[in-house]
């Protein structure tokens, strides 16, 4: 049988999918790029609009192929199985803890309803197939066991699952679960092979990435540090300094990764600001593959509007993280995610926010307009705003950020940077930048195996259109 994925979300539904398409291969299945006999739809729940398109997504599925299997997995699956299990168009429900075991569930059904062949219509049993277990009561990561590759030559590796965070405009702990970390022999294990592999980049990744290692106990933290051969010096996890101590954390995960040779990038997912310290920057500014390339969530430049938020850090903070950055990476990008119009965000506290982005100098900024989320607690609160006002602020901020980007981007002009070139497209060559700009550079597609996957010096000689435009030097 033929099987076709749709992901909506973040890296780590992106990696698990590359995770769950595995799996199926490993048992005869073939993947499909048309029609096929069994959906996934790997489904995200952060906001409402990701809830929508995962339902259109299954509505579509069904369409391609009126029998197929449909299987939904993932965030929107786990907070809402009972909404997803009356859509009628759906056969198995599974949750985040049951991905790691879905051709087993699929082939259970397929069993149990005689389903041999593409011809049967799945529905014919009118029996539908629910797994979702509590995500809150899972202590343990789940390991796949595969290597992936989810971005051309690029490899997201997934190192943390989880967040207890809490903010309160996010549904995603309810989702996840409480922080479950990756052993870090697994994470080596998979990176050595992508290096074996020919991959020279590795993007590392997780629900809540600042958090790895704190739910390590003392135990296995002494017996990851022996294995690594740090010294005896050990520090138990203080709750109260929970994204810095413990003796197994991300700097010393990083470390070792950056040993790995065949590995010429390491790229972070998304960081909790108070990670950066000045003891993280400096051990991480040690490390050569470490990407200048930061994507620090900042959600609000307004003190009260983070509190709000429950988000555990200041603007003062913050700023300090980003200062700490670029005193070690002075052409650093910094991104960052910024949400307008949460209850009880005055015009004020807007310009606050406004005024202090405008402080920071972000490279790209990701506005999302507040959506209240059924299960969190911002729903609830009162003075919630209107859609137009959130429409201005919104505009008002990608403008600043269109702003920012371009004045990035044109103070390379006339520079020679490396690039890691990544495919052939319409006449170009495409890659990006350790900071991860966009560079195209004119070439023939005979020259092909000389540079694609190949990390080269390019004079960029113009900015268009939010990429940069340059000659490869050889």
């Amino acid at each position: 049988m033929k099987v076709k994925f749709y992901t909506l979300g973040c890296k780590v539904n992106t990696y698990e999918t590359e995770a769950m398409e595995q799996q199926f291969m490993a048992y005869g299945y073939d993947l499909s790029e048309s029609n096929a006999d069994i959906y996934v739809i790997n489904t995200c729940a952060v906001t409402n609009i990701a809830e929508r398109k995962s339902r259109q997504m299954i509505r579509r599925a069904k369409e391609q192929n009126p029998k197929a299997l449909i299987v939904v997995c993932g965030c929107y699956a786990q907070t809402s199985k009972e909404e997803i299990e009356k859509m009628l168009e759906v056969d198995i429900v599974i949750g985040v803890n049951e991905k790691t075991n879905i051709v087993k569930i699929v082939e259970d059904y397929l069993n149990k309803n005689n389903i041999i062949s593409t011809n049967m219509d799945v529905k014919s049993s009118n029996s539908n197939i629910v797994q979702v277990s509590d995500v809150m009561h899972q202590n343990n990561y789940l390991d796949f066991g595969t290597t992936t590759y989810t971005e051309l030559n690029r490899a997201v590796v997934k190192v943390q699952d989880g967040c207890d965070r809490f903010c309160s405009y996010c549904i995603i702990p309810y989702a996840r679960g409480k922080v479950r970390s990756r052993n870090p022999e697994s994470v080596l294990k998979e990176i050595v092979q992508i290096a074996q592999d020919g991959i020279k980049e590795v993007v590392i990744t997780g629900i809540h990435l600042a958090s790895f290692g704190k739910d390590f106990s003392d135990e296995d933290a002494k017996k990851y540090r022996q294995t690594f051969g740090y010294s005896q010096d050990f520090k138990s996890f203080d709750p109260k300094d929970d994204l810095h101590t413990g003796g197994f954390r991300l700097i010393e995960l990083l470390e070792q990764i950056n040993k790995v040779k065949g590995i010429e990038r390491i790229r972070l997912g998304s960081l909790e600001p108070k990670l950066i310290t000045r003891e993280f920057v400096t051990r991480l500014s040690k490390l050569e593959k470490i990407c200048p390339h930061f994507h620090l969530s900042l959600q609000s430049g307004c003190n009260k509007t983070l509190k709000d938020m429950n988000r555990r850090y200041t603007t003062e903070e913050f700023e300090n993280s980003a200062n700490l950055l670029r005193k070690v990476y002075p052409e650093v990008a910094l991104t960052t995610d910024i949400i307008v119009g949460f209850p009880n965000e005055t015009d004020e506290d807007f310009e606050k926010t406004y005024e202090f982005l405008k402080k920071i100098r972000f490279y790209k900024m990701h506005i999302f307009k507040y959506s209240p989320k059924k299960g969190t607690v911002a729903i609830k609160m009162k003075n919630q705003i209107d859609g137009k006002v959130k429409e201005e602020r919104s505009k008002k901020l990608i403008e600043l950020s269109n702003k920012n980007q371009n004045e990035y981007n044109e103070s390379y002009i006339g520079k020679t940077v490396k690039v890691l070139f990544e495919e052939y497209k319409n006449v170009y060559f495409k890659g990006h930048t350790a900071n991860y700009i966009m560079v195209n550079a004119k070439g023939n597609l005979t020259d092909e195996s000389k540079i694609v996957n190949k990390i080269l010096n390019v004079e960029i000689v113009e900015n268009n259109n939010e990429e940069l435009y340059g000659k490869i030097i050889i």
